[in-house]
């Protein structure tokens, strides 16, 4: 359901990791070995998240580190709509 409306699926990805683990800190290969993904696609995507205002990124000596902006406008709802997302897609897997 939510790829309806986030088409990109490593951004997709990303934000279903940060809004279901909001204290969840990680660097760019950490993700990528967590989600599975190119690590160029999800930096371009963490890049976008940033300026968009749903992560922050802070440097620990050379390395970029990313965390959920609990105080994002709509974090909150966007964190309900992943957790309703996530809930419906296991009921759905366990009717199989």
């Amino acid at each position: 359901m939510l790829d309806t409306f986030i088409t990109s699926r490593v951004r997709r990805k990303i934000v279903v990791v940060y809004a279901k683990y909001p204290d969840f800190k990680t660097h760019v290969r950490g993700l990528a070995k967590l989600i599975k993904e190119d690590a160029g696609n999800i930096q371009r995507e963490l890049k976008k998240l940033e300026k968009a205002g749903f992560l922050i990124s802070e440097r620990q000596g050379n390395t970029k580190v990313y965390h959920t902006n609990k105080h994002f406008p709509i974090f909150k709802e966007l964190q309900s709509i992943v957790l309703k997302s996530q809930r419906s897609l296991q009921k759905r897997q366990k009717s199989k």
